[in-house]
């Protein structure tokens, strides 16, 4: 699924995500709770201000971003 996003650009571009937008629905990132690198890919899983867990994944190559799973919060 794809997603946009609004990222944090500090010494690079798309640095980590602010918020986020599924369909017409936007979420606020409240905390980034680990990061990850693949061969072309930067994956961060995430808590939103809805209280779930998400899992976004920006391909560096395209510079886009997809939902790569999602996990209701307690």
């Amino acid at each position: 699924m794809t997603v946009e996003v609004e990222a944090y650009s500090g010494y690079k571009a798309n640095e980590r995500p602010l918020r986020f937008r599924l369909g017409s629905r936007w979420y606020e990132v409240r905390e980034v709770l680990d990061r990850w690198y693949s061969p072309e890919a930067v994956w961060f899983k995430l808590v939103a201000g809805d209280g779930n867990i998400y899992i976004l994944r920006l391909d560096e190559t395209t510079q886009e971003w997809s939902l790569g799973a999602f996990r209701a919060g307690p």
